[in-house]
């Protein structure tokens, strides 16, 4: 049995560290893929973790899967396609750290996952299963993914869901706002950022919540405020708990999906319901990931960056 079996991309993320003379950036490769970062921290801190996804028989595919086996991942999921590329980003950064994704993905690997290659004896003994809309961008990834989905509803999982809207993955915005609400409706927890409400909707993280419990039926939702932190929200109350200050962001690639994997690992350690969460430890749970993802960015790349629990808990005691 699994705590968290997530599907989606794993992939290699370039991010600029110096620049050479003719002034093109010099690109340090990373580990990455929102599912993974996700895992990655819901591993380091506790929980058990299980990835599906597919990479290429490649340099690339084979350091991503010796990567989530070193994370303590259960890689047998992953497919691993002669006849595929794994999946490429080239990250630019601005001064804050703050990340523009170009892609080389037309295919990528990811998006070639078939339904026949689901494992589905992993997403049956799963407590949780989570995706996110990348892996709906295309087929036969969308089908395989919409299956997956389906398989753990039957075997009666909770379903998390990270939308990670990225606009230059869609073909039109129309599309991409089908897809994330078909996600929307099949979950019972929902990582999502103010950016990505009023994409949707226009709304304030607030409201976008509120409408997320009202109308969608969540029982959980982290509507997350970049650098300022998250409000958190179920059917008793909201929180709204503020990042950790002083720190020195390097890289923001990976923050989201560490918050969520860190919530989901707290959350989980809790043994309740996600609606049935009283408000103190819905704002424990918010800070505890908070910090995590807030010294995740720290350092370069997504599951790479995931720093340890002792240096979670020591930044929470400061205050």
């Amino acid at each position: 049995m699994f705590d968290v079996t997530a599907l989606g991309e794993l992939l290699i993320d370039f991010a600029p560290h110096s620049t050479n003379d003719a002034g093109y950036p010099v690109l340090s490769a990373n580990p990455g893929g929102a599912p993974g970062n996700f895992l990655a921290a819901l591993n380091k801190f506790g929980r058990t973790a299980a990835m599906i996804g597919k990479v290429g028989d490649d340099m690339f595919g084979r350091l991503l899967l010796g990567t989530l086996r070193a994370a303590g991942i259960e890689t047998r999921g992953i497919v691993v396609d002669p006849d595929q590329f794994t999946t490429l980003a080239f990250v630019a950064l601005d001064a804050h750290g703050n990340r523009d994704f170009s892609f080389a993905r037309k295919p990528g690997a990811d998006t070639c996952l078939r339904d026949d290659e689901l494992d589905e004896a992993l997403i049956r003994q799963s407590r949780v299963f989570h995706f996110g809309t990348l892996s709906l961008t295309d087929d036969p990834a969308r089908t395989a993914t919409r299956r997956a989905v389906a398989l753990a509803k039957d075997a009666g999982a909770l379903i998390s869901v990270d939308p990670n809207l990225r606009k230059p993955l869609w073909p039109d915005m129309d599309k991409a706002k089908a897809a994330l609400e078909w996600s929307l409706k099949q979950a019972d927890i929902v990582k999502i950022s103010d950016e990505e409400i009023d994409f949707l909707w226009g709304l304030s993280p607030e409201d976008g919540a509120q409408r997320l419990l009202n109308d969608y039926g969540m029982k959980l939702v982290y509507a997350t405020l970049g650098p300022k932190g998250c409000h958190t929200a179920n059917r008793n109350g909201s929180v709204t708990v503020a990042s950790p200050s002083g720190i020195r962001v390097v890289d923001t690639t990976g923050a989201g999906d560490i918050f969520g994997g860190s919530a989901m690992s707290r959350f989980l350690g809790l043994n309740k319901a996600p609606d049935a969460l009283s408000p103190d430890e819905l704002a424990d749970v918010t800070r505890f990931a908070c910090t995590a993802a807030s010294l995740s960015t720290q350092k370069h790349g997504g599951i790479s960056s995931v720093p340890e629990l002792k240096e979670v808990e020591a930044r929470m005691a400061r205050g």
